[in-house]
């Protein structure tokens, strides 16, 4: 297996699809986004959105976590290839972070990753950066969450 067959260069993978419930959209909204169209659905009728629906930073969080057990689902795949097995290591960011449609108390949304490139790093000896495109999509095929990242992965 090359590295590009283990990092599934190329490959639109999707990592799960999970169901957006009103009371879990207000558990994370009273923690980390609480803001009445998160928290109460009356004053959520009445604002922009017409109802409730989740906070961006849930929907970012569960790309997360459906991204790390994506990972760990595959973490024994098997790996022939030059020098050690690759390592996934920290991710140093993200960009052009978009929400460009609520999600709505009710609603399914489907998360995938596509690795678009690597590359060497100039700094850190026997690490790459590769380059991702992330998102989700509701039940309709709309996107309601695309951003761009970058991780860095141990590899020869």
């Amino acid at each position: 297996m090359t590295l590009d067959a283990f990092l599934r260069l190329g490959e639109t993978v999707t990592l799960g699809t999970h169901p957006f419930e009103a009371d879990e959209i207000k558990a994370f909204a009273r923690l980390y986004d609480p803001q009445p169209f998160h928290v109460d659905e009356a004053q959520a009728a009445q604002s922009l959105f017409g109802k409730l629906c989740a906070s961006g930073w849930h929907t970012a969080a569960m790309w997360m976590k459906l991204n790390v057990s994506d990972l760990e689902r595959h973490a024994d795949r098997p790996w022939e290839g030059a020098g050690p097995r690759p390592e996934w290591g920290p991710s140093p960011g993200f960009q052009k972070l978009r929400w460009p449609k609520p999600v709505y108390a009710g609603e399914s949304v489907t998360f995938t990753r596509t690795a678009l490139n690597h590359r060497r790093t100039a700094t850190r000896p026997g690490w790459r950066m590769l380059q991702l495109r992330c998102g989700a999509t509701d039940s309709s095929g709309d996107t309601v969450l695309d951003f761009e990242s970058a991780v860095m992965v141990k590899a020869a």
